[in-house]
């Protein structure tokens, strides 16, 4: 499997190239200049592989939820590659990506968070899958620190960057983190190896068809819900 993965959603932007067993990555927190380096990360990856973007097996790519910018910048890039080389897209949520840096065995459960801003953060919950990688077992949502609660008592790993914002999430009964992880954000390396299994299942489907997850619709506080934050 010949797997290209984006992701521009959030801090970092990274691009990862799949190739069997083989991962070459690029991954870089910048705030600035997503457009641009992604782009210029593509090609640097590829040129590392010596292979062409028509001989790849598809393209996957982060869906959000992030910044609006971002993962609009994530899936048009995906789209504009795709279409030109006449590939399927695989979407993947950062939240996914978050989530897979964790899981790693039968057992596995993971709460991964990453910050809204507005007093607010995206989360999801996830256990392992031997077939898929990851399964969710919540549906992904923004929300307030304290909205967010684990579906079933048992242990999950918490990771994302949303545990850094509000460190209240941390107190969360069953939750564990380690050093780092409420550091991390998304990584291409992650979505490169969900897209190959989503691939490998025929899940890809037409780059027209790779929809932005927002999670909500509203990037800022009125001057009114400012002065009572």
């Amino acid at each position: 499997m010949r797997v290209l993965a984006l992701d521009a959603a959030t801090e970092a932007c990274s691009v990862a190239l799949l190739v069997d067993a083989e991962l070459i990555g690029r991954f870089e927190p910048t705030s600035r200049g997503h457009s641009e380096r992604l782009l210029d990360m593509v090609d640097e990856v590829l040129a590392q592989g010596q292979i062409t973007l028509s001989a790849l097996d598809g393209i996957a790519a982060s869906i959000g939820p992030g910044s609006f910018t971002g993962v609009r910048i994530t899936v048009a890039a995906a789209q504009g590659l795709a279409f030109g080389a006449g590939l399927g897209v695989a979407a993947v949520s950062t939240l996914e990506a978050l989530a897979l840096q964790v899981l790693q065995g039968a057992e596995d459960r993971a709460l991964a968070c990453l910050d809204a801003r507005m007093a607010e953060v995206y989360w999801g919950a996830f256990a392992w899958d031997a077939t898929r990688g990851l399964t969710a077992t919540t549906p992904p949502r923004v929300g307030t620190p304290h909205s967010v609660s684990l579906p079933v008592a048992a242990p999950h790993r918490g990771i994302g960057r949303g545990f850094a914002a509000y460190p209240e999430l941390e107190a969360l009964a069953g939750v564990t983190l380690r050093p780092g992880d409420a550091q991390a954000l998304p990584n291409a390396r992650e979505i490169a190896a969900l897209g190959a299994r989503r691939f490998a299942l025929g899940e890809g489907t037409d780059p027209a068809g790779l929809v932005p997850q927002y999670l909500r619709d509203k990037v800022a506080l009125t001057e009114a819900e400012r002065g009572r934050s």
